[in-house]
């Protein structure tokens, strides 16, 4: 096998790895008496499950729990990026950008929760791009507010954590705004991460868990990007009231009767994928789960960074600085920087979204190697322009480079292998 279809290999055994269905249905037993456990621990025997699931894995988390309830009585609302069948009605919201599908499903959502009792058990069932598919204005806010503030940030540059400070502090389902409202009943959350770290507050901004963050920290964020000027009034004087004590703070302690378990991640994606590597006769470490920075500084140095083994393998998500008016996503970005750096070589670098989608295109990211460069010259096509301008989806076509799977089901972030060159 040649060192590209190597890298695909692998990085399609990592995403299989973090399968949500099956992640899902091992993590919940129940028991003959319908009592309910979550990776050993008694959660409790409900009357009724109402199941809350929304992100990019959620109807297929939803399906690997009703499997595992079986014949519990259930109901619930899924809220996904496309109109997918699934156990429960699905109402299909926005991503990356919410859209009035998102306040649908989230304002469905919140409804359920509150209806929830004493005797009820509600699942919330939580995947990256939860935050875009879900939402709900806070009070006084409309949605093009939150999209334009959103959309800022974005272009800034700022990195997920910074993106959801600000986000949660605008909505009313999220930073613990939908444990809240579920009080009364018991709650599971089960969560497939895509943040670096897998910090529970930031994963799709948080809705069950307590919120370390405040209006203070998400006006921080504004002023480090200079956005005040540039943000729609309602959402600075939102933030500033909020600062100013005249809105309460989000949630600052957990759910009295929550339960909580991490059922795939980026890391395990990347074991995976390392261990796929070894199984055609290659040898391969996993680099670092925690990979952030500059898509554009990160891919060459991934790419190029000696490693002990033939293959180094990396999970994380970078950011993307929008300079120009090209197309591309962040996996792209960095792909076409390391095939700048990698020119000439025998090396091959892949990025790619676990997810299936890069930015706004139909590409999951790209494989690169050593005579990508050459192949969009012979295109007529200059490798440092196209990146200058954010452009490299149309680079990386022209090269035969894109990596196309369509959407997988899951999300862990990004997955990235580099065989750097011979030495």
């Amino acid at each position: 096998m040649d060192r590209r279809q190597i890298l695909i290999d692998a990085w399609t055994a990592g995403v299989a790895a973090v399968e949500p269905r099956r992640s899902v249905r091992g993590a919940i037993t129940v028991s003959d008496d319908g009592t309910v456990a979550c990776g050993g621990a008694v959660v409790g025997r409900p009357v009724k499950i109402s199941v809350a699931a929304f992100g990019k894995a959620s109807v297929a988390m939803a399906t690997g729990l009703s499997e595992a309830i079986g014949d519990l009585p259930a109901d619930g609302v899924i809220v996904a990026p496309q109109p997918s069948g699934g156990p429960w009605p699905v109402v299909v919201g926005g991503h990356p950008t919410p859209t009035e599908g998102s306040v649908r499903g989230g304002t469905a959502i919140l409804s359920l929760a509150r209806s929830a009792g004493p005797e009820h058990l509600l699942v919330c069932l939580v995947s990256g791009g939860g935050s875009a598919l879900v939402e709900v204005p806070a009070a006084g806010l409309t949605l093009p507010d939150l999209v334009a503030s959103n959309d800022l940030l974005l272009r800034a540059g700022a990195d997920i954590v910074q993106i959801n400070t600000v986000r949660k502090h605008l909505s009313a389902i999220k930073g613990g705004r939908l444990a809240e409202a579920a009080e009364r009943a018991a709650l599971l959350t089960l969560i497939l991460s895509d943040v670096v770290g897998d910090p529970l507050d930031v994963i799709a901004s948080g809705p069950t868990v307590p919120d370390p963050t405040t209006y203070a920290d998400a006006l921080a964020v504004v002023e480090r990007f200079d956005l005040a000027r540039r943000l729609p009034s309602p959402v600075l004087g939102h933030l500033r009231a909020g600062a100013a004590g005249v809105f309460p703070e989000t949630p600052k302690t957990a759910h009295p009767h929550q339960h909580l378990r991490l059922v795939g991640n980026g890391a395990k994606a990347a074991r995976a994928a390392a261990e796929a590597v070894g199984r055609v006769g290659s040898s391969a470490r996993v680099v670092t789960t925690t990979l952030t920075g500059e898509a554009r500084e990160a891919g060459p140095k991934a790419a190029t960074a000696p490693v002990d083994t033939d293959v180094g393998v990396y999970a994380g998500e970078t950011t993307v600085t929008v300079r120009g008016n090209g197309r591309g996503g962040r996996n792209q970005e960095a792909a076409l920087a390391a095939a700048i750096a990698i020119a000439g070589t025998d090396a091959v670098f892949l990025a790619a979204g676990t997810d299936g989608i890069d930015g706004p295109t139909d590409a999951a990211g790209a494989v690169v190697d050593g005579g990508t460069v050459a192949r969009g010259a012979a295109a007529g096509l200059d490798a440092a322009e196209h990146l200058e301008r954010n452009d490299s989806y149309r680079y990386l076509a022209a090269t035969g480079d894109l990596l196309i799977t369509g959407p997988t089901g899951t999300n862990v972030a990004d997955l990235w292998l580099a065989w750097p060159r011979s030495s």
